[in-house]
């Protein structure tokens, strides 16, 4: 049998650290919680990323919930991607009951019913504040990689947006794009080559049939104005708590690939956007993406190559990325190589490749002497988890089965008449619910070519005009005919006279 006191002091010893540190719950051995082995989580490693997974139903949307609440206590921000719909209660005071009472007093903690300050996002029509960004902030790059195009592919996006630059066509929603491709295939195409080099008619096809399959998906919705500032995920609010974003995301679920091509395009403007800060005491903001796997689903190698880089070096700008999914092998190996912390709860074993799965993610920890780590995962009740992070050195903290505190705000969802409420307390939802459609691409090629086809219009009615005008004699037909007719007479009367050319000659011969 594990020695208790030295499994106390194994705790104690890897989960004390420098600076602001909060409990998230205490270590567990032979089943019983052990008060005195308390699991801290410290602020200063939060932006080192990290990843909660498990089976449905074993208590990964609370273990995200109570990180984010911690988190905005601390002043720092959070978003958090919700795509079960379940989160929503983070913004109203939980209640007592129980279960909750039982938990508590195990873990020697209190338990206060809190509201936590939250601004509600959708990228659909859903309620909510809209999330949105231009073709334009995409840029050529990135958007070539969401569409899986080659480097020939790619080099002539980068011409399109090269041309919309030169020619101040502002490109804002996916129908300005479409317009352009549209333009340089067909009417624009010879001035382009001119400045631009040969435009290959199966490039433009290729590319227009992948827009089109992004706007399948609803990605619509998505591009257009007002573009969304960064800087509003990141508010402090009036209290000093970390304001925490919910965006809405239900509706994506049978969409990865829009939900990827958001999820990428967040990510980059955090990173393009964000100074570098080095080594901070708490991070500037922290980013809980539920249901991961939908950004994995339909990623191409180079969306993967973008997402990998992305994760390495967002750190530095003081921002942290954590992945929730049910399966942890759904994140890329070399993705799940960046992640800090880990929380894994249960997992089931129903078939053999379920066995196969659990022996690969129990490889993936820290060796312990106080659990038999693949065994433990199928045995971990709900809200219980295995959790391991990196201490300031960068050192993995000891493998510990750890009971996670109940969250403070409600653990089910919000009522409409609620989402109401704190819609309408918000100060961003008016600014960017607003419908705008400023002139850009689609509006000017459109008027340029509606002004060719006028131009066209009125040459041909010139041309009828004068047709019209012309007398009998000045048609060409007409003309050619009197021609003919005169030199007839003419030759005629000359021969009477005997100078007809050639016959007078003949005749004179004799």
């Amino acid at each position: 049998m594990p020695d208790k006191t030295k499994f106390s002091e194994t705790i104690k010893t890897g989960y004390t650290f420098k600076g602001e540190a909060y409990k998230i719950g205490c270590g567990v051995l032979d089943g019983e919680v052990v008060t005195d082995a308390a699991v801290l989580l410290p602020l200063k490693t939060m932006n080192r990323h990290g990843l909660i997974a498990g089976a449905t139903g074993t208590g990964k949307t609370k273990t995200l919930q109570v990180l984010s609440e911690i988190l905005s206590d601390a002043s720092v921000p959070v978003v958090m991607m919700d795509i079960k719909g379940d989160l929503s209660g983070i913004a109203a005071a939980g209640t007592v009951n129980d279960k909750i009472n039982e938990r508590v007093q195990k873990l020697n903690v209190e338990f206060k019913p809190t509201a936590y300050p939250t601004e509600l996002l959708t990228l659909s029509n859903q309620q909510g504040t809209r999330l949105r960004a231009t073709v334009s902030e995409f840029g050529p790059v990135l958007l070539s990689k969401i569409l899986g195009l080659n480097d020939t592919q790619g080099g002539f996006v980068s011409m399109i947006f090269k041309y919309c630059d030169d020619n101040k066509l502002a490109l804002l929603d996916l129908k300005d794009f479409i317009k352009v491709l549209q333009f340089v295939s067909d009417e624009g195409k010879a001035g382009l080559e001119k400045t631009y080099g040969k435009i290959s008619t199966t490039s433009t096809g290729t590319i227009l049939r992948r827009v089109i399959e992004l706007q399948q998906q609803g990605a619509d919705m998505f591009f257009g104005e007002i573009s969304f500032d960064i800087d509003d995920l990141m508010r402090i609010s009036d209290d000093g708590r970390g304001m925490i974003s919910v965006i809405r995301v239900t509706d994506l679920q049978d969409k990865p690939k829009l939900f990827s091509t958001f999820m990428l395009q967040l990510l980059a403007e955090l990173y393009a956007t964000c100074p570098e800060e080095g080594d901070l005491d708490k991070p500037k903001l922290v980013m809980f993406i539920d249901e991961a796997h939908l950004i994995f689903q339909e990623a191409s190698a180079a969306l993967l190559q973008q997402i990998e880089t992305i994760i390495k070096l967002i750190r530095s700008k003081g921002i942290g990325i954590f992945f929730c999914t049910q399966n942890p092998m759904d994140v890329p190996a070399s993705v799940l190589a960046q992640l800090g912390l880990k929380i894994q709860h249960a997992l089931r074993a129903f078939t053999a490749a379920d066995r196969k799965v659990i022996k690969q993610t129990a490889e993936n920890y820290p060796e312990t002497e106080f659990y038999k780590t693949d065994d433990l995962i199928t045995q971990l009740g709900i809200g219980e988890a295995l959790v391991t992070m990196l201490n300031e050195k960068g050192i993995p903290t000891p493998l510990v089965h750890c009971m996670v505190r109940p969250p403070q705000s409600r653990m089910d969802v919000l009522t409409d008449a609620e989402i109401e409420a704190l819609i309408a307390r918000s100060k961003i939802a008016s600014t960017y619910n607003k419908i705008v459609d400023n002139e850009s691409a689609y509006e000017i090629l459109n008027e340029k070519l509606k002004e060719a086809a006028k131009d066209d219009d009125e040459k041909k009615q010139r041309k009828k005009s004068a047709k019209e005008d012309k007398g009998f004699f000045d048609d060409p037909v007409v003309r050619s005919m009197t021609r003919t007719a005169g030199n007839t007479i003419v030759r005629s009367l000359l021969g009477v006279l005997g100078l007809g050319g050639r016959s007078s000659r003949r005749k004179s011969s004799f």
